[in-house]
């Protein structure tokens, strides 16, 4: 297991990894308070967006709301009649590492024929964030092609545009390239099972 492994870390709950893609993905979410059922009234909001994929006991998912506002990753705040739940800036952090723990490339039923390259110059005193995100690119599946050049055949520009993001570099630290022709094509081919 990669040393830089730790930035990727899943939580211990699968419930706590729901609610903070829920409130990442949905922004700030109101909930009527008007109701003596506030509880019920998130489980609800919560299972709607889950789309009763999965089950968690109303009791559960309170429990796990009153934890993550506790630890300061999710901020209430009454408006009117109604409650705002969303991510404070520490709850974005931790949302942001479980979209990047997320993250797969797709295989395509029929290959394009393109590889696409990511090309990255990010500064020493970056250098923990060269090291994570060179080791997320190798466990997405690329190959290097150089020492900061890397190379997969699948789609990817959305998942390498949030990696990015996620570091916080910009587009002179990390080029993303398409590339038809390359040189050691065959032995790229065979490298990724394309043959």
């Amino acid at each position: 297991m990669s040393k830089y492994k730790y930035y990727f870390r899943k939580p211990k709950s699968e419930i706590v990894k729901d609610i903070m893609l829920w409130l990442a993905v949905g922004g700030a979410v109101a909930i009527a308070v008007s109701s003596p059922t506030f509880g019920t009234s998130v489980a609800r909001s919560f299972y709607k967006w889950l789309k009763g994929e999965k089950k968690y006991t109303n009791k559960k998912v309170y429990d796990t709301f009153y934890q993550l506002r506790k630890r300061g990753c999710i901020a209430f705040e009454k408006k009117g009649h109604q409650v705002f739940i969303q991510l404070t800036p520490e709850g974005r952090k931790r949302a942001g590492r479980l979209q990047i723990d997320s993250l797969k490339i797709s295989k395509p039923k029929k290959w394009d024929g393109k590889f696409r390259f990511v090309i990255f110059d990010i500064a020493q005193v970056k250098n923990i964030y060269r090291n994570a995100f060179r080791s997320k690119l190798q466990e997405l599946g690329f190959l290097p092609f150089q020492k900061s050049v890397w190379v997969h055949p699948y789609p990817c520009k959305d998942e390498v545009d949030t990696l990015r993001d996620f570091f916080g570099l910009n587009s002179r630290e990390v080029c993303f390239v398409v590339a038809e022709h390359i040189e050691n094509r065959q032995d790229f081919l065979r490298r990724f099972r394309l043959l």
